[in-house]
């Protein structure tokens, strides 16, 4: 079997395309698997990604950005290298890349997971040879609920707080994560505010046509009812509008809330599971969907328990050290702590 795929210091590179994947430094060609940070960084010459991420990566790159969009299942080739985008469910526009050549098959995943937010496409699991597959949360403990039931309880906290006359406060990614909280609050409660940073995201994918629940910007000049919800990133507990808020009740949803020690930090008041990753059981059924025998693990949280699965399965496993970050900015600027404390 070739090395149609190598991992390299500017990230993971098609030699026969001479084209990266979500290169972490700056290259000629890169396709993007999806619109965060870690996976689309600035200075490269020119962009590829789904249809969807091209607003979204222009907004964080800049206007004038060398892109092109393409569709879900809609091959491209380049030096004879056929490329193709398929959904990965992450995040609206996220894409696994489909890499063929000569017959055989590689797939990186990036970021991923398997539940339908009602907002990203659903994840494809897609047959392939090779498999480089993210594996973030690659520990049995991490189990996602149903999303249903998180929902039930981020509105019943809620309600509880506005009996109260608490404000409530939910932390969470700009992109992804807050547009998946605004679809599934439930409205009647109170007005929901969010942050002006993710309003300026609301309104890139709204202009796309894509159904987001309308929403307050976040305006301190004006009062707030104690029965609102805000919606609004991590590095909000370190501002001063944390005070202007108060008095208030803080909640992060993250899939690190599976573990105690964060759940019970100081920064937070309560923890909602809510990944847009994939769990533990979603990423051996994602392997096995595939039919690959050859897995690459890259992570930016756990991945050593599941390459022992994988290797006590039969499959030829190698970990896989990349710079994407995943979740762990996330909950790390939100706890202010690594996730290797707990």
């Amino acid at each position: 079997m070739s090395q149609l795929l190598e991992f390299t210091s500017s990230g993971i590179y098609c030699p026969i395309a001479d084209v990266y994947i979500d290169p972490w430094r700056p290259v000629d060609r890169a396709i993007i698997t999806h619109a965060h940070a870690d996976h689309a960084r600035i200075g490269n010459r020119s962009y590829l990604a789904h249809n969807d991420s091209v607003p979204l990566l222009k907004h964080m790159l800049g206007e004038y950005i060398s892109i092109e969009g393409v569709e879900y299942n809609q091959p491209f080739y380049i030096n004879g290298v056929q490329f193709s985008l398929h959904p990965a469910g992450h995040i609206l526009g996220s894409a696994q890349v489909r890499v063929e050549y000569k017959g055989e098959v590689w797939v990186v995943t990036g970021d991923f997971k398997l539940v339908d937010d009602k907002i990203s496409q659903p994840f494809e699991p897609i047959k392939c040879d090779v498999l480089i597959t993210d594996s973030t949360f690659g520990l049995p403990i991490f189990e996602w609920q149903p999303q249903e039931i998180v929902f039930e309880d981020i509105n019943n906290w809620w309600l509880e707080n506005s009996e109260n006359d608490n404000l409530s406060v939910v932390i969470g990614y700009t992109l992804g994560k807050t547009q998946r909280l605004l679809h599934h609050l439930e409205r009647s409660i109170g007005p929901v505010y969010a942050h002006g940073s993710i309003e300026t995201v609301n309104k890139v994918l709204r202009k796309q046509g894509i159904n987001i629940p309308t929403v307050e910007k976040l305006d301190m000049n004006k009062p707030l009812e104690r029965n609102s919800l805000v919606l609004a990133m991590p590095s909000i507990i370190y501002s001063p509008l944390i005070k202007d808020l108060s008095p208030c009740s803080i909640a992060a949803a993250s899939g690190w809330m599976s573990l105690r020690g964060a759940r019970n930090t100081p920064n937070i008041d309560k923890g909602f599971v809510l990944s847009d990753h994939a769990d533990w059981h979603q990423l051996i059924q994602s392997v096995k969907e595939t039919g690959a025998r050859k897995i690459y693990l890259t992570s930016s949280g756990y991945s050593s328990a599941f390459s022992r699965w994988l290797e006590e399965n039969g499959y030829d496993v190698t970990e896989v050290e990349t710079k994407f970050t995943g979740e762990i900015k996330e909950i790390e600027e939100t706890l202010g702590v690594g996730v290797d404390s707990f």
